[in-house]
């Protein structure tokens, strides 16, 4: 009963995984929008450091789903 506890733990792990990488690539595509529309500079240039920290975490996770051997590929959320 142990290994198909821990086939759903992982099956919930990966979901999960895709989940955020998802919700990472969507935030990316829409941040640079977001800085163009700004109405101040510290506005524009906050936008522009959350997409730099978020193509980082896209990276990570990206390092998570090659560690894992499964493709970084999102599942809509």
């Amino acid at each position: 009963m142990a290994g198909t506890k821990d086939k759903d733990l992982n099956d919930l792990f990966l979901d999960t995984l895709k989940d955020v990488y998802f919700a990472e690539k969507q935030i990316l595509k829409a941040l640079p929008k977001m800085a163009k529309a700004a109405t101040s500079d510290k506005l524009r240039a906050a936008f522009e450091k959350h997409r730099d920290e978020t193509e980082g975490q896209i990276e990570r996770l990206e390092q998570v789903f090659e560690l894992l051997e499964k493709p970084a590929r999102g599942k809509t959320c």
